[in-house]
């Protein structure tokens, strides 16, 4: 079984940064045959995705609303994926969640990841 845990999670104000980190362990293929991405929900929302990454690292893909604020990127030497938050606007609090691909290749959608994290909270006061 893929063990999934992220952590970085916390409060900050609006305009501020956050690091989140996802590291990865178990399973039956190795971290660096999978695509990784970060997903959110917020109390009463549905889950949202917010970034993925290819299994090379080489291809990236965001959601509209964090284009230009978030950064993902992977360091397959350590199993951990990361999301760099900048600019964060309240409406980016939610619960974030690290998701491991079923394939290779980055998707949008949660029937593209099937393995998840418990999550780590993000609040952004305004």
């Amino acid at each position: 079984q893929v063990q999934l845990v992220e952590s970085g999670g916390g409060l900050v104000q609006a305009g501020g940064s956050l690091r989140l980190s996802c590291a990865a362990s178990g399973g039956t293929f190795s971290f660096s045959d999978r695509a990784m991405a970060w997903f959110r929900q917020a109390p009463g929302k549905e889950r949202e995705f917010v970034a993925a990454i290819s299994w090379t690292g080489r291809t990236t893909v965001y959601a509209d609303s964090v284009k230009g604020r978030f950064t993902i990127s992977r360091d397959n030497a350590q199993n951990t994926v990361f999301l760099q938050m900048n600019s964060l606007k309240p409406e980016d609090t939610a619960a974030y969640y690290c998701a491991g691909g079923v394939s290779g290749f980055s998707g949008k959608n949660s029937y593209d990841y099937d393995d998840w994290g418990r999550g780590t909270q993000v609040y952004v006061s305004s």
